[in-house]
């Protein structure tokens, strides 16, 4: 059972994206203004949509840390390769690292804590 409608979960997802950006950016002192946030938001935004559209074609439920990792995975990847291909060189491990804990937490986070209140509801 679904607790919130698919697109609150794309806008929620996305909305976790650019706070993961715009944490990422104030932890190096970089500028906080949107068009800052944008870019570095946007290649992993691009990720995340690839993975809503493998999502919705396969017909899987998206609340599901299944789904959660699929999105967190496309979203990293995509994101890492698109960051590559602008700066014309692979991403720094660490980055690789931190970026894809942060959004492990978020994309697959809310899912695993959304999946405990539906099953102590269902109780």
């Amino acid at each position: 059972m679904r607790l919130v409608a698919v697109p609150v979960m794309m806008v929620f997802d996305a909305v976790l994206v650019v706070v993961f950006s715009t944490f990422g950016r104030g932890a190096h002192s970089e500028g906080l203004g949107v068009a800052q946030v944008w870019g570095t938001a946007w290649p992993f935004l691009v990720g995340l949509a690839v993975g809503w559209l493998v999502l919705l074609a396969g017909r899987r439920e998206p609340s599901s840390i299944g789904s959660g990792v699929l999105l967190w995975l496309a979203t990293l990847v995509v994101g890492m390769v698109i960051r590559g291909l602008g700066d014309g060189r692979v991403p720094h491990w660490s980055f690789v690292l931190v970026a894809g804990t942060a959004t492990a937490l978020f994309l697959v986070g809310w899912r695993a804590l959304a999946g405990v209140v539906e099953r102590r509801r269902m109780a």
